[in-house]
């Protein structure tokens, strides 16, 4: 049946002229079945299958990836609260268990209320909008709408009422990406449907007829005046009290802005989880409903992101403003300069608490602005000490804040706001559990919005002083002990030992202490220590030790710049590489994904790490272990990252500083119990991150702030002496070199000592 005739819908608006026709139907209902129309079978509803999205989640339940068109849960009629079913049918279709499919009375009291020019009231049922959100279309149409009483009627003699009901509250669309009650809940108030109050009941039922443009977040005034009638309806058909009706009215409801429904502080991982989805489901990865629980902790996740971001932020304040991010010229129309300022805002998404803004105006001491939602805010005394060069009359053009410059703001308290700006530093974070390979907390960089580069497992960088203790290590098998005397004193390489031009390494700090234990020589970073050390054991033999701790040979010099770092990691590998220090001398495969399962709760995936403590495993000798780990909680004690120590106020640490030639990279690696943490920060384009940057103030007040969290409550623990180990002069020895006699001074002999410091 074609399109009613143009010139009969010009009588009538078409909302009555669609009642009018339902109206005419039900009047003459024996044409329903003389009717030839080819209505669907109901094989979509009979069984349901929603698409539903992909979601991540930490080890303990927080949801922190959600990768789909649709956001989506499905919920069975019996779980979903009463009092949300009621404030549903209390506006949509208050006659939902008494009609047939098309309520007459309520068709006949809405074309009334139109003719009469009162509020206009519904007449779809429940039941006609599950049959054109399933099978029809929304063209205002003759035969479209008599197809949708048919098919009401049709689904009517099939499903039982609350399978109907169970249909629409799962189905129907309620803006912000949000399908049916369950996904809304969570989007709008970030709770489960069964803890919304009656007022967030009402509000989330209020939005089918317009979700778009009438929810909380989209339009606040006119999501609120839509619940307020949902609550009188409630009233007034007995659902709830006068009372009850009050209190709903006057209860402040808090919804989350836009992206606040899940926690966002962990993209990089969720981005990995979605991408082996992917490689495994390939499209069905956004539809089946499948949900990942990851291996990462949800406060040591936090604490993670808040610790790179503070310290990342703390180090950018360090090295100065840089100016504003862009220029607009403002229009003198106040209409056209608010449409431009928003236009180019939304170019400038909000990063966490930097917030992009518009200057309009500057004077000495105050800066005015305008926010992305509009708000103007003033920016006054400390807010603007930092950039105070940036407000002087003779400022540097790129420089200079006027009028038109975007910049970023931060929150300072309560009306105050601060001037601050986007770190252009690149900076990873992970943690692992050291027994099981696990990831705790994982951080791939500042910002995922504007950087997807995963740091943490992508970016190849120079370790610096954190390859020192794999030497040392490897130096452990060849007799030497923590005891054993370096010549802490300048040297050089002659051209037959570099097989290059000769070379003079240099301690950072251009001290030399002379004979020094390699106990204290490691806690300092002396480098020329370290790299007499090395040709003590060789380049070769080193190098060959290095895969025992999972690090790429192939990504390292064989020659003794090695020993400096000048190879390259990841920070992934690092956490690996020290987990072998941490657990006993056992090498961990990093995992990341806990169990997959799909929508009907089918366990697709489960991990089964191994226990690291099978001696099958074992990659290096338990009292390496235990005297290398003694001699890396010497550096968290006297050494280079001493204020670990201090700071947590645990003496249970044990890491390495890091900082690669001409401070391009700032690393630390460490651990405490069963958590190893690497930080690690650096340009993405390298280049020095400053003359006095270290990786003691570079990564390792990262690497502090977190395991303050991670080791919160925890006792401290003890490495438990392995046998075959002894105490001998001072320090670790291992008993065969005790009994034969071991090497104990390296380079130590006046006359090797004379070569070296005249050495060409």
């Amino acid at each position: 049946m074609g399109p009613w005739p143009h010139s009969v819908m010009h009588i009538f608006p078409p909302y009555l002229f669609t009642r009018l026709v339902v109206l005419w139907a039900l009047l003459i209902p024996v044409a329903w079945a003389a009717t030839p129309l080819d209505l669907p079978d109901l094989e979509a509803m009979i069984d349901y299958r929603p698409k539903i999205p992909l979601r991540v989640y930490t080890s303990d339940g927080a949801l922190i990836g959600e990768f789909g068109q649709e956001r989506r849960d499905f919920v069975a009629i019996k779980d979903i609260p009463l009092i949300q079913k009621q404030a549903l049918l209390a506006i949509e279709d208050s006659r939902f268990y008494s009609h047939g499919g098309v309520d007459f009375k309520g068709v006949a009291r809405a074309v009334l209320a139109d003719l009469k020019g009162g509020l206009r009231q519904g007449a779809s049922t429940i039941t006609m909008q599950v049959a054109r959100d399933f099978y029809l279309t929304k063209e205002k149409l003759f035969s479209r709408k008599l197809t949708e009483v048919m098919l009401a009627y049709k689904m009517e003699r099939t499903l039982t009422k609350d399978q109907i009901l169970e249909l629409y509250m799962n189905q129907v669309y309620l803006g912000q990406r949000a399908y049916g009650f369950s996904s809304a809940a969570r989007i709008y108030f970030g709770k489960p449907l069964k803890e919304l109050t009656i007022a967030q009941a009402a509000m989330l039922a209020g939005l089918p007829q317009a979700p778009s443009r009438i929810n909380p977040i989209a339009n606040p005034k006119r999501a609120t005046a839509r619940q307020h009638l949902v609550l009188k309806r409630m009233r007034d058909l007995g659902y709830i009290t006068p009372a009850q009706y009050q209190q709903a009215l006057r209860e402040k409801l808090h919804v989350l802005e836009e992206g606040q429904s899940l926690n966002n502080h962990a993209p990089y991982a969720a981005e990995m989880v979605r991408q082996a989805m992917v490689a495994q489901f390939k499209e069905e990865t956004y539809t089946r409903g499948i949900v990942v629980t990851t291996t990462l902790v949800q406060a040591e996740q936090d604490a993670a992101y808040d610790a790179m971001r503070r310290n990342v932020l703390a180090y950018d304040q360090r090295h100065g403003y840089r100016g504003p991010e862009g220029f607009v010229a403002l229009p003198k129309d106040a209409e056209q300069r608010d449409k431009l300022m928003e236009t180019t805002l939304q170019s400038h998404p909000a990063s966490d608490g930097l917030r992009a803004a518009v200057v309009t105006r500057v004077s000495a001491s105050q800066v005015h602005a305008t926010l992305a939602n509009g708000d103007d805010i003033v920016i006054t005394g400390d807010g603007l000490r930092w950039a105070a060069q940036a407000l002087a009359p003779k400022a540097a053009a790129a420089l200079k804040i006027k009028p038109g410059s975007i910049i970023r703001v931060q929150s300072a308290g309560k009306a105050q706001w601060r001037i601050a700006q986007l770190p252009k530093v690149g900076a990873a974070f992970v943690a692992l559990n050291n027994q099981t390979g696990a990831y705790r907390a994982l951080v791939g960089g500042f910002d995922f919005n504007r950087n997807q580069f995963n740091h943490v497992t992508q970016a190849w960088r120079q370790p610096g002083s954190t390859m020192k203790p794999f030497i040392y290590s490897a130096a452990l098998e060849k007799g030497f002990s923590p005891a054993t005397q370096v010549n802490d004193a300048p040297l050089t390489l002659g051209s037959t030992e570099t097989g290059g031009p000769p070379w003079s390494p240099q301690n950072d700090d251009a001290v030399y202490d002379g004979a020094i234990t390699l106990r204290t020589a490691l806690a300092q970073s002396k480098n020329v220590a370290a790299v007499r050390l090395l040709r003590a054991i060789t380049p070769r033999y080193a190098h060959e030790f290095l895969p025992r701790f999972g690090l790429d040979a192939s990504k390292h010099p064989v020659n003794y710049t090695m020993v400096l770092g000048t190879g390259s990691v990841t920070p992934l590998q690092m956490a690996g590489a020290y987990s072998v220090f941490a657990n006993g001398g056992f090498q961990v495969n990093p995992y990341l994904i806990q169990k997959v399962v799909d929508t009907r709760g089918t366990v697709l995936f489960e991990a089964k790490p191994v226990p690291v403590a099978q001696e099958s495993a074992r990659v290096l000798d338990a009292r390496n272990a235990f005297v290398t780990s003694s001699m890396l909680h010497q550096v968290t004690v006297s050494g280079t990252a001493a204020s670990a120590s201090q700071k947590l106020g645990r003496q249970d640490l044990a890491g390495k500083t890091g900082t690669s030639s001409e401070a391009v990279d700032g690393w630390f690696a460490g651990s405490s119990g069963p958590v190893t943490a690497v930080a690690w920060m650096g340009y993405d384009e390298p280049q020095s991150l400053g003359g006095r940057e270290f990786g003691s103030t570079l990564a390792l007040p990262i690497w502090i702030d977190f395991m303050r969290v991670a080791l919160n409550g925890k006792p401290p623990t003890t490495m438990v002496q392995p046998a075959g180990v002894q105490w001998v002069g001072g320090d670790w020895m291992y008993d065969e070199f005790v009994s034969t006699g071991a090497v104990r001074t390296i380079d130590l002999d006046l006359m090797q000592w004379l070569k070296d410091w005249v050495r060409p």
